[in-house]
């Protein structure tokens, strides 16, 4: 039990990076960007390659990031310059991204096993605490910078900040392209502590995204930027943790991965909205209990 929920920890840590550019582009940008699913394998490709050849595994990461970043800007000129639907533009990078990974990899899966990484000398949850401390640091540096507030601005409403003047495509890419390196960034750690890349390890990494940012926002809330990103990366540990423990249930298996977490997202969407209904039924009935007690005194007043 203990070793499945320190299990959890590390993988909720490791893909808390892609949780926060998801964070970026659903939140922030308010664009559905699905090239997560593809940027994601892109940063285990270039990373296990790298690793395999002998190249440092710090470089390995730093390259896979570059790569996220380059499959960002990507997606945000066929959306700007090209002026393709966000979520097509989305959609037609991810699938270009599965050759393109695949001509990466040249082959469908890399071990790793043996090989020098990040994690093959020292503790996970001793090192990647640390790495996401500095990210979040540097993103909320970045989001109160003068363009991170044109980036969250153009998020909120990007006619007003346009006629301010501000270049709202540019925003978008440097927004789209943020958000794609960390979600690659992610992915070279996954490939480093599971010890291997597959060409379809980035399935589904949208919804995992969504789940951690929304699990986050419900449980610990968002009063501001800072408070915001530090709820969605506890929100991917909490997801991480769920799932282990739903894993554990007899009749659960682990090919049931992708129906626990639709169940968790379906779960942490339907929740808030079922409670705010509730307090406003509650509300409102205590107003109608109020008014008519006012009236029945009022009536009583007016016998006497």
């Amino acid at each position: 039990m203990l070793g499945s929920l320190l299990g959890a920890l590390e993988s909720g840590l490791l893909y808390a990076f892609m949780a926060l550019g998801v964070y970026i582009t659903f939140r922030i940008l308010d664009f559905p960007d699905l090239t997560v699913d593809g940027s994601f394998t892109t940063g285990a490709a270039i990373a296990a390659v790298l690793i395999s050849h002998g190249y440092s595994p710090i470089l390995a990461s730093l390259s896979a990031l570059v790569g996220g970043l380059i499959a960002g800007i990507c997606t945000g000129l066929l959306h700007t310059k090209g002026k393709i639907n966000g979520l097509m533009s989305g959609i037609l990078m991810m699938i270009a991204l599965y050759s393109i990974n695949l001509r990466i990899m040249i082959k469908p899966n890399i071990a790793l096993y043996g090989l020098d990484t990040l994690f093959i000398s020292t503790n996970i949850l001793l090192v990647t605490p640390i790495i996401v401390i500095v990210v979040v640091a540097l993103l909320n540096r970045f989001l109160y910078s003068d363009l991170g507030l044109a980036l969250r601005a153009t998020g909120d409403n990007e006619r007003m900040i346009r006629s301010l003047g501000a270049n709202t495509d540019f925003t978008k890419i440097v927004g789209i392209s943020l958000s794609n390196g960390l979600v690659a960034l992610s992915g070279a750690f996954i490939a480093q502590q599971s010890a291997f890349a597959d060409i379809n390890s980035g399935i589904g990494m949208i919804v995992v995204g969504l789940a951690s940012v929304i699990i986050g926002e419900a449980i610990f809330g968002a009063r501001n930027v800072i408070h915001h990103t530090i709820s969605v990366v506890l929100g991917s540990i909490v997801y991480r943790v769920v799932v282990a423990l739903a894993l554990r249930v007899e009749w659960l298996e682990a090919s049931d991965m992708k129906l626990i977490t639709a169940i968790i997202v379906i779960i942490a969407l339907v929740l808030p909205s079922t409670r705010r209904v509730i307090k406003q039924k509650t509300m409102a009935q205590k107003r109608s209990a109020e008014i008519l007690n006012l009236g029945k005194d009022q009536t009583a007043g007016g016998v006497k």
